[in-house]
């Protein structure tokens, strides 16, 4: 049976799990997620997760929500990005859903997705200074190394990735990060990569072809 994956293109944490299936060749489908139009707060999307929260991973009459926890499961059971020592990766993953996806992705839809005038300044400077000092983790972490948790590429870095892939600014100059932006690099060169946008539904290029058409 073919997975479903609840998401919308500009989601990071929805990207974490698709890039996953897409870098193991999961059969999969994403469902798109009308985020932008308040679809995560309607009574039929909190019946499939009470979170209100993309994504979704649903298969053979299994749901699952948190990306950490969908990664797990996609490790477990394909038996890739699993290799190094377990606590290592975890110790990542729940760094990211804390101190790094979290900050960034908040960030991200402060400054690029709310109305101009609608943007809290004084948050915005503030969060920038907390994902810096996120960014000099990773930063500090790559130095010397190809990977965070192992020798080899594991889920840690497909969580901890996500958000720093988008074109929308927040902050974050892969040039101002070198060991970052060469970690980048090697995963965008893993066989299969794709960047967000180019993965799942929902994105601003489709809704400017909707526009154009």
């Amino acid at each position: 049976m073919t997975a479903q994956l609840h998401c919308f293109g500009e989601s990071g944490h929805s990207y974490k799990v698709a890039l996953m299936m897409q870098l193991t060749g999961y059969r999969w489908q994403p469902v798109f997620v009308d985020f932008f139009g308040g679809a995560t707060r309607s009574p039929e999307y909190q019946a499939l997760n009470e979170m209100a929260e993309a994504p979704v991973f649903v298969e053979d009459g299994r749901r699952l929500t948190q990306s950490g926890v969908i990664l797990l499961h996609l490790a477990e059971k394909t038996g890739r990005f699993a290799e190094g020592e377990r606590d290592e990766i975890l110790r990542w993953l729940f760094w990211d859903n804390h101190k790094g996806s979290a900050q960034f992705g908040a960030l991200r839809f402060l400054m690029n997705f709310l109305p101009p005038d609608k943007r809290p300044a004084e948050v915005i400077g503030w969060m920038q200074g907390r994902c810096k000092a996120a960014l000099n983790t990773l930063e500090n972490q790559l130095a010397g190394r190809d990977w965070l948790a192992a020798d080899t590429p594991s889920i840690a870095d497909l969580s901890c990735c996500s958000y720093l892939f988008y074109p929308e600014p927040f902050g974050f100059d892969r040039a101002g990060w070198p060991h970052i932006d060469a970690w980048l690099a090697r995963i965008a060169a893993l066989p299969g990569w794709k960047h967000p946008y180019d993965l799942m539904p929902g994105n601003p290029a489709d809704r400017a072809a909707k526009e154009d058409a």
